[in-house]
């Protein structure tokens, strides 16, 4: 094992309208929001993967059940060390993005859907 879920992430116009719709709809609490993230941890503390939303701009909602615009969704990989979770994670066929933060890389799987390695949050 490279890592452990730790967050689906939804691609959205709104991050804080559809945490609270989703906050209603399978339990849990709105954690941390901003105007471009927002968080909603599940209802048993402690427990993963967190439901994360992101905003984007030009959002286009998914074509169901067409796929002319298919779903926009990735996960987020928590590992304890991002150059290891890298390493790791390139020996087994993902593909480098180029996009890091201190925080989080991107990566693409075999298939070209995107996922993050993500490190744990102080």
């Amino acid at each position: 094992m490279i890592g452990s879920l730790e967050g689906v992430v939804l691609d959205c116009p709104d991050p804080r309208a559809l945490a609270r719709f989703y906050a209603e709809l399978v339990g849990g609490e709105i954690v941390r929001f901003g105007e471009d993230w927002a968080e909603v941890v599940p209802p048993v503390e402690g427990h993963r993967p967190l439901l994360t939303f992101q905003r984007v701009d030009g959002y286009r909602p998914p074509a169901w059940p067409g796929q002319d615009v298919p779903q926009q969704v990735h996960l987020d990989v928590k590992v304890a060390d991002l150059d290891a979770g890298e390493a790791a994670v390139l020996a087994i066929g993902a593909t480098a993005t180029g996009s890091t933060t201190p925080t989080f890389r991107v990566y693409l799987d075999p298939a070209g859907h995107p996922f993050c390695l993500v490190r744990p949050q102080d």
